[in-house]
């Protein structure tokens, strides 16, 4: 891997990583404590939707939802150019998952996710791959193709 690779990783525990006590601006400030302006992170976290008080609000109080774009919006921060988004569309809804879907429709960097959201998979995904028996193989066809066959496998 080279050594200025940026990834940004989105895990399906991602709330875990955060300080549910600090609010989404102070979350910012902790991570890059040198980063100056602040106003940097109030515009970035204004793009995913975190505006106005929202932004000062301790984690706790915010949905899930909310809590997923302050981590999208950590991940992005420093601009990966892979992105790893482990079960990413946890806790939004429908308006937030096509958001999400666009905006990475629109990313430019390498994208690896790991879900069971068929819609978002097919917003989103150009290739599939299946991990089986402790392997990686190319699947060659749609989500579609992949539930007929394991439709099919287990005999229904």
């Amino acid at each position: 891997m080279h050594n200025r690779l940026r990834v940004g990783v989105f895990t399906q525990h991602h709330t875990e990583s955060l300080d549910l006590k600090l609010s989404p601006l102070d979350q910012f400030i902790k991570k890059w404590p040198t980063f100056k302006p602040i106003e940097a992170f109030r515009a970035h976290l204004g793009a995913f939707g975190l505006t106005g008080e929202i932004a000062l609000r301790p984690m706790y109080l915010l949905s899930g939802g909310q809590k997923s774009r302050v981590s999208f919006a950590m991940i992005t921060f420093e601009k990966p150019h892979i992105l790893i988004l482990d079960e990413p569309t946890n806790h939004l809804d429908y308006d937030a998952i096509n958001a999400l879907i666009l905006a990475l429709n629109n990313f430019a960097g390498g994208l690896v996710v790991v879900s069971h959201d068929e819609y978002f998979i097919n917003g989103v995904c150009d290739r599939l791959y299946l991990v089986e028996n402790q392997a990686v193989k190319a699947f060659s066809g749609t989500i579609q193709d992949y539930r007929k066959k394991i439709t099919k496998e287990l005999g229904y």
